[in-house]
């Protein structure tokens, strides 16, 4: 596991880049020219976002793929970012902001995909859309409800590189958001 620091998250906060971290996250180690096809974007572009990237550490050569001039690129792991560690410098809160705008916005479109498909009744009945608006907690508990939700997700990825496969066994998103969220002015 890596964290995002200052400098990695400048590096990051592109709309570009984090698309094309998102392309290899979804479908798997990629060349430059796989994903300048799929996200409509030109070989030298790619290329000069990719190896940005992996000077911040967020992507590896994928040495068991591809030749010399074929270059393969994979995510080497799971990176955290924690916000509070970078919102004091104003460079970094821009890039802050611009992170957490694009990924609310990938978030939301994952959803929005997912609705607009047409999955079978058993897929529909499995999945889940919902929200717990009645809690009350301290930074405390949330954060040990995130740390518990992580540990259940984690025996599943973990399950995953083992588990179904076959014509029932789909992919998964999880998405968590949990976040405080201030009352409004009382009527």
């Amino acid at each position: 596991m890596r964290r995002i620091d200052a400098r990695s998250l400048r590096g990051l906060a592109h709309p570009l880049r984090m698309n094309i971290l998102e392309a290899i996250e979804l479908d798997g180690p990629a060349t430059a020219t796989t994903l300048a096809a799929r996200l409509g974007e030109n070989t030298g572009t790619i290329s000069w976002h990719v190896r940005l990237l992996a000077e911040h550490g967020y992507l590896v050569e994928d040495a068991d793929r591809g030749t010399k001039r074929e270059r393969w690129w994979r995510i080497p792991g799971r990176t955290v970012l924690d916000p509070a560690e970078l919102r004091g410098d104003p460079e970094t809160s821009r890039a802050l902001d611009v992170y957490l705008r694009h990924l609310v916005e990938r978030y939301f479109d994952r959803v929005r995909t997912y609705v607009d498909e047409d999955w079978p009744d058993e897929w529909q009945h499995a999945a889940g859309l919902s929200d717990w608006r009645d809690l009350r907690l301290t930074p405390e508990q949330l954060s040990q409800l995130n740390d518990e939700l992580g540990a259940v997700i984690d025996r599943y990825v973990a399950a995953g590189a083992t588990g179904p496969t076959g014509d029932n066994a789909e992919r998964v998103i999880v998405q968590l958001q949990s976040f405080p969220h201030r009352a409004g002015p009382s009527s």
